[in-house]
């Protein structure tokens, strides 16, 4: 059990487990004023993002040349942090959201949050651990100004925004979870 708590303090959890809830709590405040239209997905979308964000800072350990060079397996508790990372972010916008107004239905947090997990497993492989939310944030903002999502690529573009059970949406949140889940899985950030 300590090494649950070394790794959870080497890779910042505490600090970004604090940013979620706040983050989290401050969207909810927000949304229980009635002034968001209803149907609106950019305030949860918004609060996801954030939460991937903040827990793509422990994607990346103290020491990279450390890291490589344990005597522990990383594929799996790599694999695990970014689904448990995903989960996390994911249950406490549920668990506010019992509290009063509802932002999004389950399915849609459910496919959000991993999609944008899997973005930033993707950007700590390719850009580092420092990085990893630059692909979730990027991806967030261009999706904000992407034209409507009437053909193919706009809807993948956009995926984030599209109603639950979208086709496109869920495909391409399947397949940014997969690719970014095993890619840093295996090669696990960069240097």
């Amino acid at each position: 059990m300590r090494w649950v708590t070394l790794y959870a303090r080497s890779r910042q959890v505490p600090a970004s487990l604090a940013v979620v809830v706040i983050s989290t709590v401050a969207a909810w405040a927000l949304a229980r004023d009635g002034s968001g239209e209803p149907g609106d997905l950019r305030l949860p979308v918004l609060v996801l993002a954030a939460g991937a964000m903040a827990v793509s800072v422990g994607l990346g350990g103290q020491d990279l040349a450390l890291d490589r060079t344990a005597a522990i397996r990383w594929v799996p508790r790599r694999a695990a942090h970014v689904l448990l990372g995903g989960a996390l972010v994911a249950a406490i916008l549920l668990a506010v959201q019992t509290a009063g107004a509802d932002l999004a239905t389950t399915a849609f947090i459910v496919r959000d949050s991993a999609g944008l997990m899997g973005l930033a497993a993707v950007g700590a492989a390719g850009c580092g651990g420092p990085y990893a939310w630059t692909l979730p944030f990027a991806w967030l903002s261009c999706s904000f100004f992407a034209p409507p999502p009437t053909s193919a690529p706009t809807q993948v573009a956009s995926w984030m925004l599209l109603p639950p059970g979208t086709a496109a949406g869920t495909w391409t949140a399947v397949v940014l979870t997969a690719v970014g889940t095993t890619a840093y899985a295996v090669a696990g950030p960069r240097r």
